[in-house]
């Protein structure tokens, strides 16, 4: 199935162990988001981000766990990111981390991609629900 509506977004830095050397920036975030449209839900989990010295060139990974209802069911699961940014051409992977699906939801396997358009974030989710 697919499907996709909208997300706010509140990053916050935190505190971190790592500090970056010769041009880089490390960083640390926490992530809470609030999810509409056919995924009516919250998260929060948290980032680790590296900018270079290269405008337009950076990375992060990030886990949240995301908790509501999918298509009318409940239950939570947990989505992992990997983002690179090249020169300004990003390349974004989401996906769920597989059996981290709970109550309706578990068994979920899938793919998230984001937009941001005009200053709204846009989600589409492509999923799987499989009985275990």
């Amino acid at each position: 199935m697919k499907v996709s509506g909208e997300f706010e977004v509140k990053l916050q830095p935190m505190d971190f162990y790592a500090k970056g050397n010769n041009g880089v920036n490390l960083g640390r975030m926490s992530i809470d988001k609030i999810f509409t449209g056919a995924l009516e839900a919250i998260s929060k989990g948290e980032m680790l981000s590296a900018m270079t010295t290269t405008k337009g060139s950076a990375g992060y990974v990030a886990i949240e766990q995301v908790i509501g209802t999918l298509s009318g069911k409940q239950g939570c699961f947990v989505l992992q990111h990997f983002g690179t940014m090249h020169r300004g051409k990003d390349h974004l992977v989401l996906e769920v981390v597989p059996d981290s699906g709970s109550g309706e939801l578990n068994g979920i396997s899938g793919k998230m991609s984001i937009k941001i358009e005009n200053g709204q974030h846009l989600y589409e989710l492509d999923y799987e629900l499989s009985a275990n």
